[in-house]
């Protein structure tokens, strides 16, 4: 339990990669608020799932696209659980196709989302972080190697993390907060599950040859939480099964 005392908040945390991550830090000991837009039903499954063990939970309807609705969600985490030690930047959109296709809206809100979102969490939470401060943001792997394309969006906007997060490791530095950076590669969820349209040509990218668990992703977070990653901060690391090797 080597989170015990701390709070998190996990943005996108009813299901894939954020629900993983929330139930991860709770069975290390934490208490966990987690955002949603759309999935209600799925976010209270994971606050009774984190209640189970013992911790407390709380879902927040926020959208990441919304400045003022994310701002909230954290000052409301602060207010009803005291305190703010661990944000993870999880809550995404993926968007694919041609590059004469894209509309200015969906680029606006895929930034929105991927980069104003953590970039406010980010500046409301540190204000009542303490010193062991973590932050945590969920990009991809697509953001240092695309293979493909009609990505470019999505690795763009990806791609924007890794300079804010090296940012925030200076600026938060001092403070002794850590910020750091998570590059999932193809991760088994209702996104991008392991069974469908091109799951074969992703496999045979990989050096492992398998799709990642979302419970791989959530214990590299949970790493990345913990004491024994006291010392990292600004880093990226690629969680992909070799994707990148």
């Amino acid at each position: 339990m080597k989170l015990n005392g701390k709070v998190a908040l996990v943005t996108g945390g009813s299901r894939g990669i954020g629900a993983a991550a929330a139930l991860r830090l709770a069975r290390e000991g934490a208490d966990v608020a987690l955002t949603y837009v759309s999935a209600e039903a799925q976010a209270k499954s994971v606050v009774a799932e984190i209640e189970a063990t013992g911790r407390r939970a709380l879902a927040i309807r926020a959208d990441s696209a919304d400045a003022a609705e994310v701002t909230g969600a954290v000052e409301r985490v602060a207010e009803e659980f005291g305190r703010l030690d661990i944000l993870v930047n999880n809550a995404g959109i993926y968007h694919e196709g041609p590059l004469d296709s894209l509309t200015a809206e969906e680029i606006d809100r895929t930034f929105a989302i991927h980069v104003r979102g953590p970039l406010l969490a980010t500046r409301a939470a540190a204000r009542h972080m303490a010193a062991g401060g973590r932050v945590i943001s969920i990009g991809s792997n697509l953001a240092e190697h695309v293979a493909a394309e009609g990505i470019t969006l999505y690795a763009a906007s990806k791609s924007a993390l890794s300079g804010m997060t090296k940012g925030l490791a200076r600026d938060l530095g001092p403070r002794d907060i850590t910020a750091n950076l998570v590059l999932p590669g193809p991760t088994d969820t209702d996104m991008n599950p392991a069974s469908g349209e091109g799951a074969d040509a992703a496999r045979a990218q990989m050096a492992l040859g398998r799709y990642s668990k979302p419970e791989d992703i959530a214990g590299t977070v949970a790493f990345l939480a913990s004491p024994e990653a006291n010392s990292i901060t600004g880093a990226s690391l690629l969680v992909d099964s070799g994707t990148n090797a």
